[in-house]
């Protein structure tokens, strides 16, 4: 990833220029696409000024275009009545919003159905949309696009679960490489005679070809929503504490327990426990037996949800390169911090001052600062005696792509801590648990370096104070310029203290121009 375009060195390097306001990245500002699947219409328009686009409006229909496609040969007449009145009025509503471009693509349903032309036509008539019908290949590359944009660095294998297909894709170095298409959607599973025993049947046979070009070993990617669908109800069957479902880990035996959990329980008890739409939750058992099947086909040692896939691969599309190649997690907290922070440019400022104190840190923890600095005053609005929930509920929640969620958590402790000194009694103990011990003190002591250091915005704090840092001695000096000896007063003195604890400092000294403070 591209993290200084401006030549920056060391660790200013992490800080390249604002790509958001670059004239090609504005051009993405009102993106729209329409994904017209097997089991769902969806319009999502993106404001893609950033690299980790907002969802500006997402709206979807369970139409169920592609159900007893596999018996008729045919769409399903009432789910195309309903994806029609979905697309007049997705048409009418991107025209409201001034969307430009929207892309408008349908998926196996309409490109396997006998009247799949006849119901592109009657789409184009009824919307003036232009309905771009696409092959397995191209979904499946699509899809890889999708996850590259919440993963840059995604490494492994795509698997994409619609209503009437499921492709496969390989990613790497930033590329899509190999792909394939099978017939392997619930629609066209979920009444083969035989119940689970003929579902797997069917998958093995299919997948014994259809993974071959692909390695086994490899990290997986599940896209989809029979994917989420199961994802979820294997976060409830774990009393898994976060429920944001993009990065969510599963590993093979935990997908065995869930089938297993699901196998057990009846449709309306996975739907009290989870939510899930009585539609969507139907497609749920046949994917399960499905995935038993890849599991065992490609011997992954790691299984990933991502909540990005086709729609946001259409977006990454028409991103220019440069725009691309950043960090997205960054690129979103640069955004935020520009739109709502009350000196947006402090962060950088507060990461270089904060720096000294975290020597040994790793790459991907600097990473996790600079989001955190960047973050660290965007709720500034929120009553303060929440801010601190606040900070906490957005770090974790948001839809930031690029962080899985030990780090979302990690992020979300370190802004914690920015504004509330202790975490003890808080509703979200039960997320600490995702982390080690190690790591909630580091996160502890960055929001607490945040702290110290939000004291000094009103300065150029570059030229007002600096750390000097021995961890092996345990020994923090901060040199205060003369000029800034004023603003070390009582509060300064006490959130000072706080951070020399939280970093099990024995000898803290102040200077001011190279003296002891009295």
């Amino acid at each position: 990833m591209d993290t200084a375009p401006d030549g920056d060195s060391g660790s200013k390097s992490l800080f390249g220029k604002p790509i958001f306001e670059d004239p090609s990245a504005r051009a993405l500002s009102r993106v729209g696409v329409i994904d017209v699947g097997s089991n769902s219409v969806r319009l999502v328009v993106f404001d893609g000024a950033a690299r980790s686009p907002a969802y500006f409006y997402n709206e979807k229909v369970m139409a169920a275009l592609g159900a007893g496609l596999g018996e008729t040969g045919r769409l399903n007449p009432e789910g195309r009545r309903r994806a029609i009145a979905a697309l007049r009025r997705f048409a009418a509503l991107a025209r409201a919003m001034r969307v430009s471009p929207l892309v408008t693509v349908a998926t196996a349903a309409v490109r396997e159905a006998q009247d799949g032309e006849e119901f592109r036509r009657e789409a184009e008539r009824a919307t003036g949309l232009k309905l771009k019908v696409i092959d397995g290949e191209e979904e499946a590359r699509l899809s890889a696009q999708g996850v590259l944009l919440g993963w840059p660095d995604a490494e492994g294998i795509i698997c994409d679960i619609g209503g009437s297909s499921m492709e496969l894709a390989e990613v790497s170095g930033g590329s899509v490489g190999r792909r394939v298409t099978t017939p392997l959607g619930p629609f066209k599973l979920k009444d083969l005679k035989g119940g689970p025993k003929a579902i797997r049947e069917r998958a093995e046979k299919v997948l014994a070809a259809a993974a071959r070009p692909f390695a086994p070993g490899q990290r997986l990617y599940l896209v989809g929503g029979s994917w989420r669908a199961f994802a979820r109800i294997d976060m409830a069957r774990r009393d898994y504490p976060l429920t944001v479902l993009h990065e969510y880990r599963m590993t093979p035996d935990q997908v065995r327990a869930t089938v297993a959990f699901i196998e057990r329980e009846t449709v309306e008890s996975l739907r009290a426990m989870t939510g899930i739409g009585q539609e969507r939750m139907s497609l749920v058992p046949v994917a399960a037996q499905v995935l038993l099947e890849l599991v065992k086909a490609l011997k992954p040692a790691e299984i990933d949800i991502s909540a990005y896939g086709i729609r946001e691969g259409l977006l990454y599309e028409q991103m220019p390169r440069k725009l691309r190649e950043r960090d997205p997690l960054i690129e979103a907290c640069r955004f935020a911090e520009k739109a709502a922070a009350r000196i947006p440019g402090f962060g950088k400022k507060l990461y270089a001052f904060i720096e000294p104190l975290f020597p040994e840190a790793s790459p991907a923890r600097r990473r996790i600062m600079k989001a955190a600095c960047l973050l660290h005053d965007v709720s500034w609005r929120a009553h303060p005696d929440y801010r601190h929930e606040v900070c906490f509920d957005n770090a974790t929640r948001a839809n930031l792509g690029g962080l899985n969620h030990a780090e979302r958590v990690f992020l979300g402790l370190a802004l914690l801590h920015r504004y509330k000194n202790s975490r003890a009694g808080t509703r979200f103990e039960p997320l600490f648990q995702l982390l080690s011990d190690e790591e909630i003190r580091a996160a502890e002591a960055l929001g607490k370096a945040m702290r110290f250091g939000a004291m000094f915005s009103a300065e150029a704090l570059d030229e007002a104070a600096e750390f000097v840092y021995d961890p092996a001695a345990r020994r923090l000096e901060l040199r205060l310029h003369p000029d800034a000896e004023a603003l070390y007063g009582e509060v300064a003195a006490a959130r000072f203290e706080s951070l020399c604890k939280a970093l099990g400092v024995e000898v803290p000294v102040v200077t001011v121009g190279g003296k002891r403070a009295a």
